[in-house]
């Protein structure tokens, strides 16, 4: 079973910043692309940035020039620095991995979720 825990969530003002991360665990062969995800209240979940191993990325015209997504494969780990923040930016940010396993089958597991609050 794999697990992922975000942490780094929390309340910021209005152009201040904060780090989200987020740890994969468990019994897995390698990890593909990792991500993350956010949904504000009443909307569908939507794509904020993915890292693939290779370190390419992949970025939401909403955050482009304002976050960065990186990742450590040693520790599993994809981080993703959100600056200038506005209160729009206001959700639970989910991150998620594609996991292969030692069979070669690839599987996506989400994180619990970690609320990120900006307050105007």
């Amino acid at each position: 079973q794999v697990q992922l825990v975000e942490s780094g969530g929390g309340l910021v003002q209005a152009g201040g910043s904060l780090r989200l991360s987020c740890a994969a665990s468990g019994s897995f062969f390698s990890i593909n692309v990792m991500g993350w995800y956010r949904q504000a209240p009443g909307k569908p979940r939507e794509l904020v940035a993915t890292i693939t191993s290779g370190g390419n990325t992949n970025y939401a015209d909403s955050v482009k020039g304002r976050s960065t997504v990186s990742r450590d494969n040693a520790k599993n780990t994809v981080y993703l620095q959100m600056n200038r923040l506005k209160p729009e930016d206001t959700a639970v940010y989910y991150c998620n991995s594609d996991v292969i396993n030692d069979r070669g089958y690839q599987y996506r597991y989400w994180g619990q979720g970690t609320q990120v609050t900006v307050s105007s």
